[in-house]
């Protein structure tokens, strides 16, 4: 599978000179497998630019959202293949205790918030209450479970025949600010089993080390939790994600360093860099 970066940034848009290396638009992240199956994970501002790349041959697009942040659908209306009437877009997200997935989106997609109605999208549009479990999509086998992030959240593991596991975290505190994390068993920790041994796991790292005591219980990991995570779950590579909006490049740059060299993972780590394509 192809997994490709195009959107980075957590919490808000941030475009600049500044900002420009690691990316300014948020959560979107593009999936294709070797049959061709394609997977839009969350649909941040980056969804725009990726929807402007699928081929006209394409007639399926699984989107699926972890959650329904603005920063995770603020893209959603711009994407090029909801105004194809020969594409099936197929929705995948949480409902809450009270409104399904389609009525929570409704809500930003409609007047005022938006010119267009769901109603209106010329495309065949379905969706999908995310189960907690395992799905099959195309050639996919997509794992999905509740994670620690007001929401509700999900997160997802994909793997596929003859190809890597990818494991999909971008909005995440693995133990809602446990003082013992990570010594907690893996199997008490939020996303532990999803993550578990992946080739790839993309995984929210929003605030550095001396940022987070201030953000305990926001939903977000600090750089040096991303880091443990990926070792408590034994991972092979790790991509720090949901970069702040206060975070240019050289922050970035030596905030990642930083929690490098204090938590020594013997992993790979990439930073999250939007552009970036991975190969599984």
């Amino acid at each position: 599978m192809q997994v490709t970066l195009w959107g980075t940034r957590g919490s808000l848009a941030t475009p600049g000179p500044e900002m420009a290396r690691y990316g300014g638009n948020t959560s979107c992240v593009g999936v294709v497998g070797r049959e061709g199956t394609m997977l839009v994970l969350d649909a941040g501002t980056g969804i725009r630019r990726l929807g402007a790349t699928i081929p006209e041959s394409v007639r399926r697009v699984d989107i699926l959202l972890t959650h329904l942040h603005m920063d995770h659908i603020q893209g959603l209306g711009f994407f090029a293949p909801l105004y194809r009437p020969d594409v099936e877009v197929h929705i995948w997200g949480p409902g809450s205790a009270t409104l399904r997935l389609k009525a929570r989106l409704m809500r930003y997609l409609s007047p005022p918030l938006f010119p267009v109605n769901l109603a209106e999208l010329p495309c065949k549009l379905a969706f999908h209450e995310v189960p907690c479990g395992e799905t099959d999509m195309g050639e996919f086998r997509v794992c999905s479970a509740l994670v620690c992030h007001p929401g509700p959240t999900v997160g997802y593991r994909i793997s596929a025949p003859e190809s890597g596991v990818f494991t999909y975290l971008p909005d995440h505190e693995p133990a809602l600010a446990a003082l013992r994390f990570p010594s907690l068993p893996r199997e008490w920790t939020s996303g532990g089993t999803l993550a578990a041994g992946a080739d790839l796991l993309i995984h929210d790292s929003q605030y550095s080390a001396a940022e987070y005591p201030g953000h305990c219980g926001w939903g977000h990991s600090s750089l040096n939790q991303t880091l443990d995570f990926g070792t408590l779950t034994e991972v092979k590579q790790l991509v720090p994600f949901h970069h702040d909006p206060a975070h240019t490049d050289l922050d970035l740059d030596r905030l990642i360093a930083e929690a490098i060299e204090e938590t020594k993972p013997a992993y790979r780590v990439t930073p999250g860099i939007e552009g970036t394509i991975f190969e599984l």
